[in-house]
């Protein structure tokens, strides 16, 4: 069966670093696009950042533009988000996924960023 499971958060200071990594198994990995999305409390789940299939080209929500970058390993099975100059804004559950919703959600990294 489909499984997302995320990886790597953690308690930071502002302006830190983290990367999250999310192992999928269960589908054709390399021939899907992938995401990272994030849920903070009391808010909706909003797409943070894309990868194409191949790797070859990536979009990014524009409040984390320049600060994280999206990557993946299709040997691995595994999509990364390196995230730098961290911000208390960015903390939230970070979850990886195809598509929203497109698969079953994993349980999520949490990413709590302290000012």
């Amino acid at each position: 069966q489909v499984q997302l499971v995320e990886s790597g958060g953690g308690l930071v200071q502002s302006g830190g670093s983290l990367r999250l990594s999310c192992v999928a198994s269960g589908f054709t990995f390399s021939t899907y696009p992938m995401g990272w999305f994030r849920q903070a409390p009391g808010k909706g789940r909003e797409l943070v950042a894309a990868i194409t299939a191949d790797g070859a080209e990536s979009t990014y929500a524009d409040d984390v533009k320049g600060r994280f970058t999206i990557l993946r390993d299709n040997d691995k099975n595994t999509v990364y988000l390196k995230m730098n100059s961290l911000k208390p804004e960015d903390t939230a559950t970070y979850y990886c996924n195809t598509g929203p919703g497109a698969m079953p959600w994993g349980q999520g990294t949490q990413v709590t960023v302290s000012s």
